[in-house]
């Protein structure tokens, strides 16, 4: 009976220690987290653009990493790691510590992505969304040779003559291709897809008549439109675009069609919610701010504040979308 009584006496003690540690442990947790959050930022971070330097991509993200820089009290670097169609730098900074200190800027092509290429990561469930930077539309181009002076007599066109009309994109599988063969769809028409490397040879070859149509952004499109190089028929957004308010969307000329180009930042799974928070406020003040606001102006973009979830929400919607369109199109890459 000793021996018995001496051996659960013992357990009990070893257990109620243990317990009473675990206990003790676990309570501490939840204030070295939050002391962390508060102090958080303590040092640089990291923010990867997923594409080479002096794009589109890089710009919006040195402007951004200059104002978060400033009220966030810490330096904010950028490291371009280009390769793959983004997925290359996207891959890095998803595998990082999900302690606030590596983010990446990504855009509609990180949607469209799981429907062309095998990811070693999911793109929804591997991330932490942090928030929307800015928006932007495409304008439905077409040479002045090309005998349509609004989207119904295109469509128009296109029907008479199935396949003549050509358009360009700056390549296969990028969201210029992918956001023309949604339009060709939801118009019901056709038309030959001619794929460039890069945007600035496919509007070259549009404005030069080599090429009939053309998706293209703001900021080449309205100097090109005043010299009457490119006849602007629509824009893509559900509404007009401040900066050339004549110009009607395509849902205004009688077609159910609608496409944002959108850049936003996101972070590997696990960020910390007060973490998540404190960079999205950051954000949302930085796009609105008169300086980033503006410098988005001039290139034919606008700020785009939003909550996280929100922005999770517009990712798992493209995802869906462009996986439509590249299955009923019947895209593939290399």
């Amino acid at each position: 009976m000793t021996k018995q009584f001496s051996f659960k006496a013992i357990r009990s003690v070893l257990t109620g220690g243990l317990l009473s540690m675990a206990m003790i442990a676990a309570v501490a947790v939840g204030p070295v987290s939050a002391a962390h959050a508060d102090e958080y930022p303590s040092k640089p971070i990291k923010l990867i653009v997923p594409f080479a330097a002096g794009g589109g991509n890089d710009g919006i993200a040195r402007s951004l990493g200059q104002l978060l820089s400033t009220s966030l009290k810490q330096p904010v670097v950028i490291e371009n790691r280009p390769g793959a169609g983004g997925k290359l730098g996207v891959e890095i900074g998803l595998r990082a510590e999900p302690d606030g200190y590596t983010l990446t800027l990504i855009s509609n092509s990180y949607s469209v992505n799981p429907s062309l290429y095998k990811l070693p990561f999911d793109p929804v469930q591997d991330m932490t969304p942090i928030g929307m930077i800015a928006k932007a539309p495409f304008f439905l181009s077409v040479n002045p040779s090309v005998p349509a002076n609004n989207v119904q007599e295109l469509i128009a066109l296109a029907k008479q003559k199935p396949g003549d009309l050509t358009y360009a994109s700056s390549g296969t599988g990028g969201i210029s291709h992918l956001a023309m063969e949604l339009f060709l769809k939801t118009a019901g028409i056709s038309m030959t897809h001619v794929p460039y490397k890069g945007s600035a040879p496919a509007l070259t070859d549009t404005v030069s008549g080599q090429v009939n149509v053309m998706l293209t952004t703001a900021g080449s499109t309205l100097p090109y439109r005043e010299d009457k190089r490119l006849n602007v028929l629509a824009v893509t957004l559900p509404e007009r675009v401040s900066s050339a308010t004549d110009i009607p969307t395509i849902k205004e000329e009688g077609v159910p069609y609608e496409v944002t180009v959108w850049y936003g930042i996101i972070g590997p799974k696990g960020i910390p919610q007060a973490i998540q928070k404190k960079l999205n406020d950051a954000i949302n003040v930085a796009v609105t701010q008169g300086e980033m606001a503006e410098r988005l102006r001039t290139t034919g973009e606008e700020s785009a504040p939003g909550s996280p979830e929100a922005f999770r929400e517009q990712i798992v919607k493209e995802i869906g979308l462009w996986s439509d369109v590249v299955r009923d199109a019947g895209i593939t890459v290399n």
